[in-house]
Order: C-alpha cells, then structure tokens, then sequence
C-alpha cells in the first residue's frame, strides 16, 4: 500500500471522527438568530423562507433521504430534532462504521504486516449498518425517558387545573393559568399547544388533543377529554380531575419501584462475582501448597 492511500485513508478517517464530533457536542447559540427564530419578520409577497439551521446542516439531500426513510417523527417532534438532523446522524455515523476498520489495517501495515484489503472492506460492511441504527435507539430511549417525565409534569398539571376549576375558573382558563404556573419544557408544550389554539380561535381541548395524538401523549388526550365535557355538557370535572392526578401518580410511582427493583437485581451479579474471586483469591495459597508438595 503506497504512502498517499495511507494518507488519503487517514485524512478519510481524520474527517469522519471530526464530523462526529460536531454532531455530538452542540454548540452554544448565536443570540441574534435564536431570536430572529423566534419572532421571523413578515415575509414579503413571493419572497421565501429563510433555510433553518437543520437544512442548512443536512442540505437539500437530508430534507429528500428523511421523506423517503420511514423515521419515528412522533420522537422526533418529542424531542424537538429535526428530521434533517437525524438523517445527517444516520449517514455521519454509517460513513465513520466504513472508516473505522481502515485504523487498526493502516496501523498494521506501518508494522510492516501484510493485511487483506478485503479484511476491513468486510468489517466496514458489517459495522456501517449497526452505527446507521444507533439514532434509532437513542432516539428511542431518549423519547421514552422524555414521555415518562412528561407524565410527571401532566399529573401535577392536572391537580393545578382542578384547582383553578374549583376556584370557579372557566375551562380554557384553568388550562392556561395552571400552564402558567408549572415551569419545564413539558408546561411550555402545553403553554405552546393552548396558546396557539388562543390564536387560531380553535377550542383548547382540541389543541390538546391534537398535540397528544402527535406526539404520543396519551394524558393529554384524557385531559382534553374531560375538559371538553366540562365546557360542552357543564359536567363538574374537579374530582375526575383529582383522581386522574391521583391514578397517574401512583402508575409512575409503581414503574419507578419496578424500575429501582429491576436495577437492584442487576447489582447482585457483580456482588457474586466479586465474592467468587476474593475465594479463589484467598484458596489459591492452600491449594498451591498442597499441589507443592
């Protein structure tokens, strides 16, 4: 192998790991695009909308590979990742699964080893489409822990609308103000969802609702439901209210008991064997003399 493959193989390798990098560590926020992003100025007749970061980062192609890729967007819209984002994860990491194996081949040859080339050529093909996987599970895990705190802040949510219910709030009131109160990105969803309902001259419980079949909310559409009946019917909802708080709180409380249980058993087995080895460590002494003599 001539010393340029070596260094283009290197350089190939060098950009990969570096473009990993980049995609992992974010970086601190420009203030003055934060708060264009935040409050656009009006477009102007046939004018179009300015590229976001996420396209400007995966390009046009991200925006055609994540239409024609069947990728969880509820997750995604969870955990506010755009889908452009994702696909340039996906390709980043499947590029750097090619590279990988040209380090240890490149390090052999400088040895002085003869290595196949379709030794990491093979390798490559085997670990490119497991690093291609890797923001599916990620995503995954992350998207669950973020659906289980979600919950955490939709019971307490719920305990503070029925208390503005019964302090004779109306319905979309009680909605708002107990939004108002709670802090974290789950009330600022909701505070998102209900104001924009506000805007549009829709009903809150509709807002809501919409939001929990997008992102896979199943409290917020029970929610949404026992408001709509409190304004269409006139029913009282404070107990149902108190007792879906109640009911949401002890289903958590019992997963997280699982959960510490389940992490607790898997402590025993280090225990064990930790245990085996200071035997044989203390016997390795007795059996050697008696095999000495």
């Amino acid at each position: 192998m001539s010393q340029t493959v070596l260094v283009t193989c290197g350089a190939a390798v060098g950009g990969g790991i570096a473009l990993l990098v980049r995609e992992i560590i974010p970086s601190a926020p420009r203030l003055g695009p934060a708060l264009r992003r935040l409050d656009p100025p009006p477009l102007r007749p046939g004018q179009q909308p300015a590229p976001t970061s996420a396209s400007l980062l995966g390009g046009a192609w991200a925006g055609r590979l994540a239409e024609r890729l069947r990728l969880p967007r509820a997750d995604l819209d969870l955990l506010a990742q755009s889908p452009e984002q994702f696909v340039t994860n996906k390709v980043a990491l499947a590029l750097l699964g090619l590279l990988v194996p040209l380090v240890p081949a490149i390090g052999w040859v400088l040895m002085g080893l003869s290595v196949p080339l379709f030794i990491p050529g093979i390798a490559g093909i085997l670990l490119a489409p497991v690093l291609w996987l890797v923001p599916d599970w990620a995503v995954r895990a992350e998207a669950a822990k973020a659906r289980t705190e979600f919950a955490h802040a939709a019971a307490a949510w719920m305990e503070l609308v029925a208390n503005r219910v019964m302090c004779n709030r109306a319905p979309d009131q009680a909605l708002e103000d107990a939004a108002r109160i709670g802090q974290g990105w789950a009330f600022a969803r909701i505070q998102e969802a209900l104001l924009r309902a506000r805007t549009e001259k829709s009903s809150p419980w509709a807002a809501l609702d919409e939001l929990g079949t997008q992102l896979k909310l199943p409290v917020l559409t029970e929610t949404a439901d026992i408001m709509r009946l409190s304004s269409d019917d006139g029913a009282a909802v404070y107990a149902t209210l108190r007792n879906r708080s109640k009911a949401l709180t002890t289903e958590l409380l019992t997963a997280d008991a699982a959960r510490a249980n389940a992490d607790s058993e898997k402590l025993h087995t280090p225990a064990a064997l930790l245990a085996v080895i200071v035997m044989i460590a203390m016997a390795f002494p007795a059996v050697l003399n008696i095999f000495s003599i």
